[in-house]
Formats: C-alpha cells, structure tokens, sequence
C-alpha cells in the first residue's frame, strides 16, 4: 500500500491534470461495490498521510475532505447546505448549485471535474472509516439521498422533468451577459422558475457591486417574492481589474457600489474605487443571500414556461414587480392567460360580434355569485366602450327625442344636441313639431333629437312627465343608489309613458371579492328586469391598463338583446377579444374565489302590466336588421366553421405574438413608444403613393368598421349619397342602410370581374347630388380582384370631374399571391393634380395593418382625411371606440419590423403569403370539382363562387327527429350549407353579386371536405 500510496500523492503532486487523473482513477474504484470498501480505506490513508514536500498550487491539491454542514439558522426557510472546508479559504468557482427534491440533493456543476471530485466526497462522507456504509434514521445513506451531475445552470433537471422544493446556487458574476454582470445569474433565475414547486424556495448568494436595489429587481421582474436573509462585505481582489465597470457608469446614469475597506459604511461608485485601489487601497463590496419564492407561482411559472417556448427575447421586457399586491393580483393571471392563448394557439379564435361566449357566461357568473342574479349569457351584450353601447342603442330605436344624463352625452353626436329647433312659440305638447333639421340646415342623423339633464333622479322624473321622450338614458348619483327606490320611480314613470330606459350603473359596480352593491342590483336580485329596461356597465375601474374598457349591457328582453347583437355587428364589427380577455381574466379570478352555492336563488317578481306600449323598434329598423345578413353563433350542437368572417384562422407570425404580449408585459410605456403617425405615414406612402401633409388627419379607431360607419354619418349629415358598387362588402352596405344613409347602386359586369370601369362609374354619380363612392382596393373585398395603378387613376379622374367624395378602403389589401404584373399604387401625381378639380372632391383612405401582418383576431383601423370641413364634421360624431395603447404598442412595434423590410416579420408574412396561395388553389379545385363556379382571385382571404349545377336541386338533411328540405337557390344555400356540414358562408344577397356566394379562405384546409359532403347530399 506504501509504494501505491507514494505514487498516488507524486502524481497529486506534479499538475492539476495530473491529479484529476489520479482522483477520476479512485472515483472508478470506489463506484465499483467490489473495489468500494479498500478505496474508502486508501482515500483515508491518503489524507492523512499527505503533508506537502512543496506548497502546492490550491489547484493542484487533492479535494478529498470531509462535509461540513452550515445551518442558517436566522433565516425564515431554514435550508441546509453542504459544503467543503476548503471552500472557505480558496476561490471558489461559484458554479455550483445544490438542490433539493423528492427527499434528494442533487449537485449541479458545468464543469466535469468539479461533478467527479464532489462524487469523491460523497463518498468518503457516505462511508465510514472501515468502508462501510453509514445509515440514518431511515435507514438510508448518503449514496440514497444525493447526487451530481454535469449541467448546464439547471438543464439536467430540466431535461429529466425534475421539480425541486429548494435551490441553492451560488453563480458567477461577469461583464459578459449584460452590464450588471448578472445575465447568468437572471438565467437560473428563470430556469429555477421552470423546475421549483409552486411552494418551493430558491436561496442566492451575490456580490453586491450593481448595487442593492438592481440586485433585488433582477428577482422582483420574475415575479418572486424576496428576502435578504444575510449579507456581509468581502475584499475585491487585487488582480481583479474593475475598468469595465468605469466604462459602464461613465456611459450611462448607474453607479455600482464599492466600500473602502470591510470597516465602511457607505458605498462608492466604480470610479472612486477604481482610484483608490490604484493608491493601495483595499475596496470590498456586499455579499448578500436573497431568499425568493414565486408570487402566485402558477401563473408566474406559466409566464416563463411561454417565454422558454422560443420568445426569450420578451424577458428583458418582462417586469412583474409592483408596489400594490392588488395590480399584481390583476395582471399577473393575465400575463399568464395571455401567454397560454399565445402557446397554444395558432389564431386568435373567431369570437362573437356580441361578445364571447365565455366572457359572457362570466359577467353572468359573477352577477348570479356575488349579487344573486340569476342572468345568463344569453341577457348579456359586449360593446367597446360604454359610450358604444348609448350611441348604439339610439341608432337602433331611432327616438325622436331622447334625455340622456349629461355626463353621458358628452360623446353623443354633436348633431343630436343641436337638432332641437329652439323657437319663441313652444307650446306644451307641441315637442315633436321641433324636432326636425337643426337650424344650420344640416339633416339630424337618424331624426334624434337629445336634451341633456342633470343626474339627479327627481330632476329626470320631472323632465320626463312633461317632455315624454322616446328613451331616457341616464346613470344614478350615489347617495341614490343606497336602495332601489330612485330606480323603481324611473322604471315606473317610463313604463307608464311608453318609454324605453337604459341605467348606467358604471361609476357604480365594483369589481371586487367584496363588491358594494346598489339599488339597481338589489332590485334585479328580487325582480325580473323590466322589458322595457337595459342597464349599462362600463368596466371602467381596473388597476394596471386604465384605459382598456369594454363595457356589457344587459336585457331581459329577448328581443332587445337580439337587436342589440346586430347592431353591435352591424356598428363595431366585434368588441376587442384582448379586452374580454382581461376583464375575463378578472371575473374568473372573483368567481375563484368564491365556493360555489348549492342552494338555488329565489324565484323573483316580474314586471307589473304595463298601462301604455312600450316604445318599440320601427318598422324600417325591423326591416333592415332582417334583410341584413348576420355572422352565425356556434350552438351545442354542432360546431360552425366561419367562412362568413374577414378573419385570418392561419397562425400568428412569432414576431406578432412576441409583440402583443409585450405591449402587455411591459410598464411604463413612454409615449414614444405608442407614436405610430409616422410608420403609417411611410406604409401608405410606400403601398399606395396617398400624399399626405400638415392638413392631413389619422384618425383611428378598433377596428375600420366603426371608422366606416363614422364616415356614412358624414355623408348623412352632408346630404349626400352613398354609392356602392355591385359586389361590394356586405357588411358595409348593410350597415349604412341601419344607419338610414340614402344609397345607390353602381352597376358592375362580371365580364370585368364585377369591377368598376370609369363607364360606369360616370353614369351612376352623373346624376346624384353629393355621390360619396366606396371604392375597395388594391385588393377588392369580397372578389378578390385587384385594381391596377392605371384604373384606379381613371376611376379617380371620374370622381372628380363629377365632384364625389372617395372612399378609398384599403383594408381588405396587403396579401397578393396572384398578381403577376401588379406593381402596386402611385396616387401622388393623380391626387396632387385633382386636389383644385372641384370643391366637393376628397379622398379619405380607410386602412388596416393587421391582414398585411397576417394577426389572426387583432383589429386595428386608420384613416387618412385631407379636407379641413371632412375632419371637422367626423370629429362632431365623438363616440368612437380608440384602440388601446397596448394595440398602438403592438403596432409600433410590427412598423419598425416592416420597415427594415428584412428578419422574421417579411421572412413570415412572406411564407404566408404563398400558404394562402396554395389554400386559394385547394379551395378552388375542391369548389369547382363539386360543381360551383369560381370567379378568378388575386389576392385577400377570400374568393366568390356560384354553385352553378347545384341551383334547383333537391337537398334533404335529418337532425335529430326533424328533417330539412330545401330546393336550393340564391336565397337558401347558406342556410342549406349551415344546416347540413355546419360550414357558414355568406350568400348572394351579402356579395351582391345575382347567384354568387363567398368563401373565407384563411382556413385548415381539412374544413374545405364539408363542401365536398354538402353536394354528396344533393339529389
């Protein structure tokens, strides 16, 4: 044993490599149960018998000594940690990490050496002197209880799905990962995130030299909870050159924090330190141990889990700490339902234009849980803002004298206030003789006349006995609302007039696990709510975005609440789903909250009779919300496949994704970063060559259907005419015919592929005093088609000569797969020279970003107006929903990618753009094999076809009991279609076009078979 021994400590002796290979030798015998026992007893010998010719280099020296187990004892997790002795007074390599799990330690370490000579002190600590294995109380040895591996920060666990009850890591500090030096450490933060309980404890030691409070954001921005459970100063180093520190706070505002010598008690900044090292100084700096554990680790540990999946890069922007636990108890579940919707899916699912299904049944849940009313979804409407919801409503009774509140007209049209014509001779009972133009001469838009009044119940009872309105809107002042009487007088006084009463409890209903509840919501706890009744609730109270609103309204009414979603259609398109999801967020948290009640709710009272008729909807408004035609809701039966929406069900580009969840991860957003003026000035300046300058105007808004809508109420007040071509968007045309804007029809031919041509286009506006023409373009909607630089000119021209305001949509364009030889728009020259052809000629262009960057459910509008007297009358019709700053954020963000025309943002769209190239050509083949007309596409997301050997047929469908017989034609392929494959699309009285029907294409092709099962059920 003597000489084997001398050879062993001679090899130790001659190099670091050489002793690593002497101890990797003693590790293999003591791995081996047969070698174990006599290599415990050398490695004892070898200890003991080592006392050094020369003093070695630390590095050299064998690393065979015994655990020493440290107890923090003051800190509130005790954690235990086994170190070496010598681990105290030779450097440290510091990569190590010690962690706790299922009743195993496991030690971590990058570096293999490290991993080999921790194993050999496993074992001399595991085996007694005699090479026997030492038990514990469970009869277990150390051997049972730890491990050691090589790892990268925390990848072993990782990659063997390992969760950890405690980490211990003690990680390096450089100049490398960011200017902090602490981009190591913050990557096992986040790694530790990915594989600690949710209950589990992850403990750091750090040098102190970013400063204190850096130190501590590092954790906080991960959304953990910190602790410092020790700290200490320790000597810098001599030969540790801190000019890389110098550079940083010369370049920028922080300071780091030095100490001169351990006795100091106030820190210095790297340049002072610096300095007075270089004198002969010794600096130190803090040594401190933080003790982290997640908040709310479930969705914290979400958050990371999506962020790991490819979008790293949103980490620096991530910040989860907050001064006030309530925010964090709202954006947190957020961040995380948000990161699982951006994980999971490809698109943003078609919602509702009435609101999500689920978001719905929440604001239903939460009235039913904390107040007792027992609603459901289907008494529930979603709009944009609160504001939507009032100007909504009057556009759908069409009143012609109205009493809102006036804190709540402040948005209503300007011409609905002015609309009164005040004269010397008003009589009593005379009212509806002054309700005609408003004395400018300009027409009152849908006949509404409103007077303002106070919100003072008393007051509005007064009003409304002497002026007997149509509709009475108001809220309820809080000293009011201590019970339901205020409420009952005014349900009571207008149902007895005939009067519709819409109630706006927003400043009033709480978002809380202790709401405050009012006289409304008492009253609905006990009553059925009045047919003739909605209330209004804005979600105006939240804590982390203030301005993100969407607001519900709620009907009893079957009748009502129908209307309302067509108009809501009709009007907005669809409420913002990132809204619903937010606030959805917050309801399931609330109903989380609460254990659910078994016990039914009381049955309540209904309405007393009515002595007068409730003012109903006219006739005409009846007429064009059943001639319009609707998006289909999915029902329990069956599900339904869209190809009735503008909507992209393609998947979201990953700079898309990475981009909306950061508008919402970040703070603080500067408003710089929400200024997106300039990008879309140059997008539509490169796309379509639209001049724009210092009279020019962006407006925008949530989506370009309420921009649309704004402008037929311009064309309204103006007097003029809204001219559609055949083959135009159906949703538009009917929405300006809800709105009671006069229309005409501009003839189209389908050897031109139902396109304008300035032939046409003359002969229709020749005639019409104050023509407004909608033109759709480049890319027309819903055909497909694409409008050449050389024709829209023309058409421009026409306009012009005959004095026409333009509409110019732009945002069915951005997506081209078929349009060889189309070398885009130069309106420039053409616009420049017709500015001065004629006073009323204007063009407005109406746009969108987000079919060009293919964003699946992201709504977002623009428009571009010229004319000072344009802006000016838009800008009297107030109530328009804007987009949030997340959604500017967002955009921003996605126009300075676009604009660098490189990276992946191009290389996706541009993939994109040839996946619906080739969906175009299967659903073309698919249509044309089961006999349907296709009219040639070039670009958009959708195609139109008639189902030209289909027409006449005989089609039976059985559901259920019932069974369904139709002979197809123009008026019922649609419900056919629905009824028999469940695939919605829009028939030919949406398109215009005699006989032709349209088809989303943005879709899994794999929906595309329904059409092939639809015509193998025609007889």
């Amino acid at each position: 044993m003597g000489a084997v021994m001398e050879d062993f400590l001679n090899q130790c002796q001659q190099s670091g490599d050489a002793a690593y290979s002497a101890n990797r030798s003693l590790l293999e015998r003591l791995e081996d149960p047969t070698t174990r026992t006599d290599a415990r007893i050398f490695s004892l010998s070898s200890t003991n018998d080592f006392t050094p010719r020369n003093p070695p280099n630390p590095v050299c020296r064998p690393t065979i000594f015994k655990f020493r187990t440290y107890i923090y004892k003051n800190m509130k997790h005790p954690v235990i940690v086994h170190r070496f002795p010598e681990e105290e007074e030779t450097h440290h390599d510091g990569n190590t990490q010690y962690l706790y799990a299922r009743g195993l330690v496991y030690g971590l370490d990058i570096n293999p050496r490290a991993v080999k000579i921790s194993w050999i002190n496993l074992y001399m600590n595991a085996l007694d002197e005699k090479g026997n294995p030492i038990y514990d109380e469970d009869n277990k040895t150390l051997l049972d209880r730890v491990e050691f591996h090589e790892s990268d920060l925390l990848s072993y666990c990782r990659d063997n799905h390992i969760e950890l009850e405690r980490i211990v890591g003690c990680i390096p500090q450089g100049f490398v990962e960011d200017q902090f030096g602490l981009g190591l450490i913050a990557r096992a933060v986040e790694e530790g995130i990915s594989v600690i309980k949710p209950l589990g404890i992850m403990i750091f030691n750090m040098g102190g030299r970013p400063g204190q409070a850096v130190c501590r954001r590092l954790f906080e921005r991960r959304g953990l909870l910190v602790d410092q459970l020790w700290q200490t100063k320790i000597l810098q180093a001599a030969d540790t050159d801190i000019s890389a520190l110098v550079e940083i706070e010369k370049n920028s505002p922080h300071r780091f924090e030095f100490f001169m010598g351990l006795a100091g008690d106030q820190p210095i900044c790297a340049r002072t330190a610096w300095a007075y090292a270089k004198a002969g100084g010794r600096i130190s700096h803090a040594l401190s141990v933080y003790s982290c554990q997640l908040r709310q680790p479930n969705q914290v540990k979400g958050i990371f889990e999506f962020l790991i999946k490819g979008f790293h890069d949103i980490s620096s922007s991530l910040d989860l700490s907050f001064q006030d636990d309530s925010v964090a108890d709202e954006k947190i579940p957020f961040l995380a339902y948000l990161a699982s919707v951006l994980k999971k899916n490809y698109f943003l699912s078609y919602e509702p234009p009435a609101g999500s299904r689920l978001f719905r049944n929440l604001i239903s849940g939460f009235m039913r849980t904390y107040h007792h009313i027992p609603l459901t979804a289907d008494n529930v409407v979603v709009f944009p803002s609160r504001t939507v919801a009032v100007e909504s409503s009057l556009h759908l009774l069409s009143p012609r004298l109205a009493i809102v509140d006036e804190q709540l007209s402040r948005n209503l049209p300007k011409q609905w206030l002015t609309s009164l014509d005040v004269g010397p001779s008003l009589e009593f009972g005379t009212m509806s003789n002054y309700l005609n133009e408003d004395r400018s001469g300009k027409h009152s838009v849908g006949g509404v006349a409103v007077i303002e009044a106070p919100r003072q119940s008393d007051s509005m009872v007064e009003l409304i006995r002497k002026l007997k309105p149509d509709v009475v809107v108001t809220g309820m002042a809080q000293f009011e609302l201590v019970t339901s009487s205020a409420f009952e007088c005014l349900t009571d006084i207008t149902q007895e007039i005939g009067c519709r009463l819409f109630v706006d409890i927003s400043d009033h209903f709480e978002l809380s696990s202790l709401p405050s509840s009012n006289g409304v919501l008492k009253y609905l706890a006990g009553n059925v709510l009045p047919s003739h009744v909605a209330i209004v609730c804005g979600l105006l109270k939240n804590q982390v975005y203030s301005d993100l609103e969407v607001a519900f309204v709620i009907s009893e009414e079957e009748a009502m609440f129908k209307a309302l979603c067509k108009t809501v259609e009709l009007l907005q398109g669809n409420s913002s789903v990132i809204s619903q999801y937010y606030h959805g967020c917050l309801f399931h948290e609330l109903l989380a909250f609460q254990l659910a009640d078994q016990h039914s709710l009381p049955e309540r009272s209904v309405e007393k009779t009515r002595a007068f008729e409730v003012n109903g909807f006219s006739s005409s408004a009846i007429s064009r919300l059943d001639h319009a035609e609707f998006a289909v809701n999915e029902s329990d039966e069956f599900p339904v496949v869209h190809m009735d929406v503008n909507q992209i069900f393609l998947p979201i580009t990953t700079p898309v994704k990475v981009s909306i969840f950061e508008s919402f991860a970040r703070q603080n957003i500067s408003d710089s970063e929400t200024d997106i003026t300039s990008g879309i000035r140059e997008i539509i300046s490169t796309s379509y060559g639209f001049p724009s300058d210092s009279n020019s105007e962006f407006i925008y808004a949530d989506s370009t259907v309420a921009l649309f809508n704004k402008l037929v109420l311009c064309c309204i007040q103006e007097g003029g005419t809204m001219c559609f071509p055949t083959g135009s968007n159906g949703n538009y045309l009917s929405a300006a015919k809800f709105l009671n804007a006069k229309i005409a029809n501009i003839p189209t031919n389908q050897e031109v592929g139902y396109k304008l041509t300035e032939k046409t286009l003359a002969g229709a506006v020749e005639n019409i005093n104050k023509p407004w023409v909608y033109i759709s373009g480049p890319t027309i909607s819903p055909t497909g088609l694409l409008y050449s630089n050389e024709e829209i000119n023309k058409l421009l021209l026409v306009c012009a000569k005959f004095g026409a305001m333009v509409i110019l949509d732009t945002s069915f364009s951005g997506v081209e797969f078929n349009s060889k030889g189309f070398e885009g728009w130069n309106l420039t020259g053409t616009l420049d020279k017709l500015s001065s052809a004629h006073p009323n000629f204007c063009t407005a262009l109406l746009g969108g970003l987000f079919s060009k960057m293919l964003t699946g459910g992201i709504k977002f509008g623009y428009l571009l107006i010229n004319q000072p007297s344009l802006i000016e009358t838009f800008h009297s019709f107030a109530g328009l929903s804007k987009p949030h700053r997340t959604i500017k954020y967002t955009v921003k963000k996605l126009l300075d990618l676009k604009e660098k025309r490189t990276g992946d943002l191009l290389n996706s769209t541009c993939e994109l753009t040839e996946f619906l190239a080739g969906r175009y050509k299967q659903l073309k083949q698919r249509l044309v094999a089961c006999g349907w007309e296709v009219l040639e596409a070039q670009a958009g997301v959708s195609i139109v076809a008639k189902p030209s050997t289909l027409l006449g047929k005989t089609i039976k469908i059985k559901k259920g009991e019932s069974t369904y017989e139709f002979k197809l034609d123009d008026s019922n392929v649609r419900e056919a279609m629905l009824r028999a494959t469940g695939l919605c699309i829009n028939s030919a009285s949406w398109t215009g076009i005699p006989g032709y029907c349209c088809f989303t294409m943005a879709l899994d092709d794999s929906d595309f078979e329904r059409i092939s099962n639809f015509k193998s059920l025609v007889c």
